[in-house]
């Protein structure tokens, strides 16, 4: 039996639970990791005081658009490339990655190129102030000049996932996540003493090292072969992929908007303020990551086994997927809300950053429970296909939901507005996501396609 046999079977015959814990694990310790890098730039860089940390929030947001654009083409392909593996077409899965591997590369050195000229004005746009543009000038510059590395990364993980090999894909991002946190010890205020600049620039060494392994792995492992020669010159494959990857890029598009008007609708209340949602939206982004992971895991079984007509196991598949992510976000919810205080003062120890941040904290861990409801069916739309569904629960959570609560919450309660506008739109998000999880189970089989 070849490999392309032996994978059929594992995805259509292996007990639903063991393969999408087997596959979301992995995922979800790698996502666990990378956020933990990103707290540790938050935790060192705020050895160096509230402004300088608040840079690390500011230029949050601007990774999610990077990160938008890399989940677009990530997501995209790679479900293409599911569907193309379980059809057992080799050739069209390299077709696929290939064309969104190097279409990344290149808007990422695009995007590179235009931030890198429009940097200030780009900062103040996402809610810089005076005081934190010469911190997030130097993170960001680094942060930007990986910018192509980073959505190629994005791009290899997500398809190696689809190709049912989280573990190769975790092994590639933990890695870089630990000579992430490795650098901002050497760098920001301990070794080499370099601030700010130390911290963006561990950062781009580890996108760096993260990108080569995924890159080994993904050449030694995956059945998608990536070459220039497979890049299509059809139209129809890049719009299959935008469309299918369309959900993702609003997912984290939004999450960019959504945070820059955070950032924005903050910045009166001061640094301090500003440093202090950093700080919770770290922590949320932390827990997040769980529901994701999980959900994540769950994406390709639903792709596979929707393309293979085993319509049975996504439905048995999402059930699963709900049930494990709340008993795993729990784990993290329940400290979260008692140890809130201990949980802001290992970031910054300035008084009014601490006031701001712990009931913030204890706000978005009861809205992050929400997100096993949301996420799932949300990944489920995506994964077999369903853009249009798909693209306006991805609208739900950062975008329909959030910016209005933002602003309602903000104008009615000021800067406890700020703190639940979050996680009311979270609680939100996730009831209205019930009744298309409810349609979906009850759907007949005839009815799927």
């Amino acid at each position: 039996m070849n490999s392309t046999d032996l994978y059929y079977k594992k995805m259509t015959e292996s007990p639903l639970a063991r393969l999408i814990i087997t596959l979301g694990i992995p995922t979800t310790l790698s996502m666990l990791v990378t956020n933990i890098y990103n707290m540790a730039d938050t935790y060192f860089v705020g050895t160096l005081g509230k402004s300088a940390q608040a840079a690390t929030g500011i230029l949050f947001t601007l990774q999610a658009i990077i990160q938008a654009i890399a989940f677009m083409l990530g997501q995209g392909s790679g479900t293409m490339v599911s569907k193309a593996l379980a059809d057992k077409d080799k050739r069209e899965a390299g077709e696929y990655v290939s064309t969104g591997f190097f279409t990344g590369i290149f808007f990422g050195t695009f995007m590179s190129i235009v931030c890198l000229i429009f940097l200030e004005p780009l900062l103040y746009l996402m809610g810089s102030t005076p005081t934190i543009l010469p911190y997030a000038k130097q993170y960001g510059g680094c942060v930007l000049a990986t910018c192509p590395i980073m959505i190629g990364s994005f791009v290899l993980n997500n398809n190696l996932r689809y190709e049912g090999m989280a573990f190769y894909s975790m092994i590639g991002l933990v890695s870089g996540g630990l000579l992430n946190i490795l650098g901002d010890w050497l760098m920001v205020d301990n070794v080499l003493h370099m601030g700010v600049l130390g911290a963006g620039i561990a950062t781009a060494i580890s996108q760096v090292i993260s990108f080569c392994l995924l890159l080994y792995f993904h050449h030694t492992k995956a059945q998608g072969r990536i070459s220039l020669r497979y890049v299509s010159r059809k139209f129809e494959v890049y719009k299959q992929i935008c469309t299918v990857g369309f959900p993702a890029l609003i997912r984290q598009g939004l999450s960019s908007l959504s945070g820059g008007i955070l950032n924005n609708l903050t910045r009166p209340f001061g640094d301090a303020a500003i440093a202090a949602m950093s700080v919770a939206n770290r922590v949320s982004a932390f827990i997040m990551c769980v529901g994701l992971g999980v959900g994540q895991g769950y994406q390709p079984v639903a792709s596979f086994n929707y393309q293979a007509k085993r319509y049975d196991r996504v439905k048995k598949g999402l059930l699963i997927t709900m049930g494990v992510g709340f008993c795993l976000i729990i784990l993290l919810v329940v400290p979260g809300i008692i140890f809130a205080e201990p949980v802001a003062y290992a970031f910054q120890k300035d008084p009014d950053v601490i006031k701001v941040a712990v009931p913030a904290i204890r706000y978005a861990c009861v809205g992050t429970t929400f997100l096993c409801l949301s996420v799932p069916v949300n990944m489920l739309y995506q994964s077999i296909r369903k853009p249009l569904m798909s693209s306006f629960l991805s609208l739900l959570r950062s975008g329909l939901m959030l910016i209005p609560v933002l602003y309602l919450t903000t104008w009615l309660w000021g800067l406890t507005g700020v703190q639940l506008s979050q996680p009311l739109a979270d609680v939100l998000t996730g009831l209205t996501s019930v009744p298309f999880i409810i349609a979906f189970l009850r759907k007949k089989d005839e009815d799927m396609h």
